[in-house]
């Protein structure tokens, strides 16, 4: 049996991983392979890691873990379950697995606007975060697709990376406030439906409103919503936040005895660096809870 089984091997799973084979803690990593950020070109605000791809940066992370004796498995998981003494994982090669707790991350998923060539810029000229991607689209023609009232929060604050803003809101009302406070920030607003996103190989060249009218644009960041990548957490009965992501203590825990979630899934502050944190402040609870079972009162 395994002291803690790891379901999820981006920056959280992984830097778990490390810290608890340190504690010579025998771990097993179950990961897919399709983190959240697969599309995107580079990730950004890691110190000594700015600009790393994101697959390079996962196979780094998997490199370091044989020399703690961590073994990694490229495999999904289809179920999960905790007892009083112990966790379960059924895998999705027909195996199973025993371990004494559970760190589920599994990272989340974001709700893409369902609007025809979008997909295709995904990760390359169309972007939920502009802490990652705002720098290198500084001062080009941006447009802000989302849900009320978070469009116009991030339209606001994209202000810092660029003056040549529109928002989007694809036949939605905006509310006379809200519009005058973007109008006096020099944002915008265009209220038609979007037909349609014009590229070139996934490079953004105009957003096309019904009617085909044309709003030449360089990138578009949104705001749409995100939910779990996986299910895992919920069919184990872990309590959520109001938006959609796992409810956890300060060091990870969940409602759930023995279970703990570590990453995207989690927090509000969504980086790469943050969820590699994350991943050592979990590894360290669940280590702690270890040793409370070890060590004799």
């Amino acid at each position: 049996m395994f002291d803690v089984l790891i379901v999820g091997g981006g920056p959280a799973g992984l830097s778990a991983a490390l810290m608890l084979g340190r504690c010579r803690r025998r771990v097993l990593v179950c990961d897919i392979g399709e983190p959240r950020n697969r599309r995107a070109a580079a990730l950004h605000g890691y110190l000594t890691r700015d600009g790393i791809a994101p697959a390079a940066f996962n196979e780094l992370g998997r490199r370091e873990l044989p020399q703690y004796g961590i073994e990694f498995r490229c495999v999904g998981v289809t179920a999960v379950a905790a007892g009083a003494n112990d966790c379960r994982v059924t895998l999705a090669n027909g195996g199973a697995e025993r371990g004494r707790f559970l760190l589920l991350a599994t990272g989340v998923i974001d709700d893409l606007p369902a609007i025809p060539g979008l997909d295709a810029c995904y990760g390359r000229s169309v972007f939920h975060c502009p802490y990652c991607d705002g720098w290198e689209w500084r001062d080009r023609r941006l447009a802000v697709i989302g849900h009320a009232p978070q469009e116009a929060q991030l339209a606001l604050g994209l202000r810092t990376w660029s003056g040549d803003l529109v928002l989007c809101s694809n036949g939605r009302r905006i509310g006379t406030s809200q519009r005058d406070r973007l109008a006096r920030n020099g944002i915008r607003v265009r209220d038609e439906r979007i037909a349609r996103i014009e590229h070139q190989d996934g490079m953004l060249s105009a957003v096309v409103f019904d009617g085909e009218h044309v709003l030449p644009r360089d990138a578009i960041f949104f705001t749409t919503g995100q939910h779990p990548q996986s299910a895992l957490a919920q069919s184990l009965g872990c309590a959520l936040t109001p938006r959609g992501t796992i409810k956890t203590g300060d060091l990870s825990d969940t409602n759930v005895a023995r279970v703990f979630v570590a990453g995207d899934a989690s927090r509000d502050a969504q980086f790469v660096v943050v969820a590699a944190a994350e991943g050592v402040k979990a590894a360290m609870a669940i280590n702690r809870a270890l040793q409370a079972e070890e060590l004799k009162p």
